[in-house]
């Protein structure tokens, strides 16, 4: 199984593009802090690249920036390149299933279009009414 949940902040805006397709895509990057500190005190931080696909991407593209707290689940993916001087590297990715928008809307406001997608109309709950207590003929024997 290659599962991985990570939370964190981005480290720069979303960069969506589409690919020859039109299949939407959106890179990113998130700061994740270890849950312990290195012998000095110092908390550590590792940095993960991600790739959303499709509505997923879009979404991220849209509702967050810089700076966003976001939990991403996905799996882990490894690939290997040459670099410019001819060097083979290896690279991780995290390819994100679900991206959740952990900052509230209130904390990211700006006055730019930053999380303004269409309001939901605010439904009122109806309460029911409490159901009617029945009389219990309690005769003191065990039914059982």
């Amino acid at each position: 199984m290659n599962k991985v949940f990570l939370i964190g902040n981005l480290t720069r805006d979303p960069e969506l593009t589409e690919t020859s397709g039109g299949v939407s895509v959106c890179h990113f990057g998130i700061a994740v802090n270890r849950s312990y500190a290195s012998s000095d005190g110092e908390r550590q931080t590792d940095f993960f690249n991600v790739t959303a696909w499709r509505g997923l991407a879009d979404n991220v593209a849209r509702f967050t920036k810089k700076g966003t707290k976001v939990a991403v689940s996905g799996s882990i993916q490894m690939r290997t390149y040459d670099d410019n001087q001819g060097i083979r590297r290896t690279a991780v990715d995290i390819i994100a299933q679900d991206v959740e928008f952990l900052t509230p809307k209130s904390a990211n406001s700006s006055g730019d279009d930053f999380y303004d997608a269409p309001a939901a109309p605010a439904a009122t709950p109806k309460k029911k009414p409490a159901p009617a207590l029945q009389a219990f003929d309690d005769d003191g024997d065990i039914p059982f």
